[in-house]
């Protein structure tokens, strides 16, 4: 998988919007304590503010969320980045990123939703070698176009029309930031721009195995902290 894992229409029928908002601010706030407040000089944190505004988060909770990452709003808690692997039913691989602000929270609870659905959380690089880091932009552009012409010249190494209209690119990790601009600079107007792991080969499953798998990664979606999930399905 070359983005993160998500089971089609589960965040507009699955999820309540509170949900939805808070984790939309985590990461707006982690943006902006990566590369600054200024959204025109934090791409990060401007795209991140732009998914937050398409799914009618509030504005002052966006606010408060670039302060809080910059540092001026003093309320205790820091968010922090986390990063769990392991294996889920079946023995498909799983890599997990969480935003939170109470880590001693955040690992019971993961090691709780693989224990109950047969899997096992492992140690860090336990199942990354299943996995290559990549950079992913998803990108709409109106008009008639050939899509593989237009990431050739963008230098993707490959592009995907997503079931919405919009498109994924994916490159290497290194170059996502060079990609993004260049399809800028083509007329697209880019959604996100992100650090993914895809797979680099798929588990075999039945299709009852796949209902299984499918409902352990929703469990381990549903999670607070859980920001995106990789699996390799």
């Amino acid at each position: 998988m070359g983005k993160g894992w998500k089971a089609a229409g589960k965040s507009e029928n699955a999820q309540k919007k509170g949900a939805i908002f808070t984790k939309l601010a985590r990461e707006i706030a982690v943006a902006s304590k990566a590369g600054g407040p200024d959204p025109d000089m934090n791409s990060r944190l401007r795209l991140a503010i732009d998914a937050a505004k398409k799914a009618s988060c509030p504005n002052d909770t966006i606010d408060r969320a670039i302060k809080k990452g910059a540092g001026l709003l003093d309320d205790g808690k820091i968010i922090e980045e986390l990063t769990y692997e392991g294996y889920g039913p079946h023995g498909v691989g799983v890599i997990v990123e969480c935003q939170t602000d109470n880590k001693h929270r955040t690992a019971p609870e993961m090691r709780s939703v693989f224990k109950k659905h047969d899997g096992n959380l492992g140690e860090t690089g336990s199942v990354a070698w299943m996995f290559t880091r990549v950079g992913v932009v998803e990108a709409n552009k109106s008009g008639t176009f050939d899509a593989d012409e237009e990431a050739i010249e963008a230098g993707a190494d490959d592009v995907q029309k997503n079931d919405d209209g919009s498109y994924e690119f994916t490159t290497s990790f290194d170059n996502l930031d060079q990609l993004r601009q260049a399809l800028v600079q083509r007329g697209w107007a880019v959604t996100s721009a992100s650090g993914s792991f895809k797979a680099n080969n798929i588990t075999e499953l039945s299709a009852e195995q796949q209902k299984e798998v499918e409902e352990f990664l929703n469990a381990v979606d549903d999670l607070d902290d859980t920001h995106k999930v990789y699996a390799t399905i």
